[in-house]
């Protein structure tokens, strides 16, 4: 949402469980279109509370989730994934909000983008400086604030 937006619009309705699976799918998804494994023992998962504009804290359940997962491509190829997953995502209706291409451990590659019409999230980039472990690449997804299902949405 924007900051000229309701903030008392009805937000979208997920169970916690699901939008997890979903954050799997999508990320199982994307590492299938460029091509490469992920290792799904690296995977993390953040469910956070939403904080209004005005740092409040709605206590009727709200959530969003941030979900990564870690995959062993090696450098050499996180220019193609960064390319691959551009095209890919922008077919999807997601706007490309971010991009760079790898060029060093310290101009790594990047790709971000926000689905038009959900407000999903979605990050690839290269992570780590190579120096002490091997860089590997991430997939993350975020969502906007959810609300579980049968919850009333509490007004501001």
């Amino acid at each position: 949402m924007s900051q000229h937006d309701d903030k008392n619009a009805p937000l979208p309705r997920m169970e916690k469980a699901a939008a997890l699976k979903w954050a799997r799918d999508h990320t199982a998804r994307l590492a299938e279109v460029a091509g490469v494994d992920i290792l799904p023992d690296t995977a993390k998962t953040a469910f956070e509370e939403c904080v209004g504009e005005h740092d409040e804290v709605a206590e009727d359940g709200r959530y969003s989730l941030y979900y990564y997962v870690y995959s062993p491509a090696p450098a050499t190829d996180h220019t193609r994934i960064v390319r691959t997953l551009r095209e890919e995502l922008a077919k999807s209706g997601y706007e490309i909000t971010g991009y760079r291409e790898f060029k060093s451990a310290y101009e790594s590659s990047v790709l971000r983008a926000r689905n038009k019409k959900n407000q999903f999230s979605v990050e690839a980039e290269t992570v780590g400086s190579g120096k002490k472990k091997p860089q590997r690449f991430s997939f993350s997804v975020s969502t906007p604030c959810l609300l579980p299902p049968g919850a009333e949405q509490q007004q501001f």
